[in-house]
């Protein structure tokens, strides 16, 4: 088990790492909207939506991969009325086949977000 960790994606703020690689595979931490230099939760919806990809991006990239090796993604959001926003925000930044997906309903998450992705990678050797 290797951990994966890099700046250009928030530091973990509790006792986890950005990332584990285990294998071929890669399992991605949570990531909410916070400005990796701030630490900070960005305003507005799609700008959380959008920091989430973003810092997701960063840590796929220093795992070695990209979205394009993204195999599962669970997304957490607060509103489930915004879940249409999540589709078209997604639907720009992965390409088909789309990897598989799971979308919770929830009652809160960490520091007021509204939104919170976690990523299974799969690195082919």
């Amino acid at each position: 088990m290797k951990p994966i960790s890099t700046p250009d994606a928030p530091a973990a703020i509790g006792p986890y790492s950005q990332a584990v690689r285990a294998g071929d595979t890669v399992y991605l931490s949570g990531q909410v909207g916070f400005d990796p230099k701030t630490m900070q939760l960005v305003d507005g919806f799609e700008n959380q939506v959008k920091q989430v990809f973003d810092n997701l991006e960063a840590v796929c990239k220093a795992a070695g991969g990209n979205f394009g090796h993204v195999v599962r993604l669970t997304i957490f959001l607060v509103d489930l009325g915004k879940f249409s926003v999540v589709n078209e925000m997604m639907a720009a930044r992965f390409k088909e086949p789309f990897p598989a997906r799971v979308t919770i309903g929830v009652a809160s998450l960490p520091r007021g977000a509204q939104v919170e992705i976690d990523a299974i990678l799969h690195l082919v050797r």
